[in-house]
């Protein structure tokens, strides 16, 4: 059983669910990245997704974008974000850390190089935008050959047949896309999310996280009603963006623990 995997068991046997927050390595600073991911621990989170910084994020929408290009300005690259879950592990050894990115960075690392170097620096899973599930058969073998979880999108068109593929090469847990766009963008309409649950939640077989316009600590329990992880990015790194450098860390623990606080307020297993 995968790290992921046993957080998922013992949330679901307690009835929690998972809160999976997102950050961009190298934003706002380097150095600022392992000492925020420890916020996103110690304010409740119980899955990390490191965003992998890329010059063309194409499902980001403004606020990664400049996430995505301070982090670059800065200097980093793949390799500076496998060291800095490396860093992270020295001290964290049980919060899974999920990287999401592009396919950009690992084909010009090389798959298995990628692979090798992200299972030594301690990574539990990889989210792939552009790798589409019928496309990457061999990545997800080498993934889980690596003792990784490979991790797929679906969204409110996915057909049956996308929902078959993900069930099929994915693990770990599905990143449901609650809106038509780019992330940050539009409200949520709660009643379709609920709506297309059941459905998504049979076709595949394992614990579904909701992401893409949850924004404060009520929607993220709405949601929490009817999925099994909620997913927040863009309000996490705005949060970011308009905090002075040495107030950053404290801001966003204090707003991950206000997101924590209103999931554990539901009861049982998701609707």
């Amino acid at each position: 059983m995968s790290r992921i995997q046993s957080v998922f068991q013992s949330l679901q046997a307690s009835g929690r669910r998972a809160l999976i927050p997102f950050i961009t390595a190298g934003d706002p600073a380097p150095e600022l990245t392992v000492p925020l991911m420890h916020a996103l621990v110690e304010g409740g989170a119980d899955i990390i997704e490191l965003g992998v910084p890329f010059s063309d994020p194409m499902a980001d929408g403004p606020t990664i974008q400049r996430a995505s290009e301070r982090a670059l300005i800065n200097g980093m690259s793949l390799r500076k974000v496998l060291a800095l879950v490396s860093e992270f592990r020295t001290t964290n050894a049980s919060t899974p850390v999920v990287l999401m990115g592009y396919a950009n960075p690992i084909e010009a690392m090389g798959v298995e190089r990628f692979v090798a170097a992200a299972g030594a620096a301690g990574v539990d899973g990889a989210l792939v935008v552009d790798y589409p599930p019928e496309e990457c058969e061999a990545f997800a073998r080498t993934l889980k050959a690596g003792g990784m979880d490979p991790i797929f999108l679906l969204a409110p068109t996915s057909t049956e047949q996308r929902i078959r593929e993900v069930a099929t090469i994915g693990s770990g847990y599905i990143y449901y896309v609650s809106l038509k766009g780019v992330t940050g963008s539009g409200a949520l309409d709660f009643n379709d999310v609920a709506a297309r649950m059941p459905q998504i939640r049979q076709g595949v077989g394992m614990p579904v996280g909701v992401g893409f316009g949850i924004r404060d600590a009520e929607s993220a329990r709405r949601i929490g009603e009817v999925a099994d992880a909620v997913v927040i990015g863009s309000r996490i790194i705005e949060e970011i963006e308009n905090s002075p450098r040495d107030q950053a860390v404290a801001r966003v623990k204090n707003f991950v623990e206000g997101v924590r606080a209103a999931l554990d307020q539901i009861q049982g297993a998701p609707r």
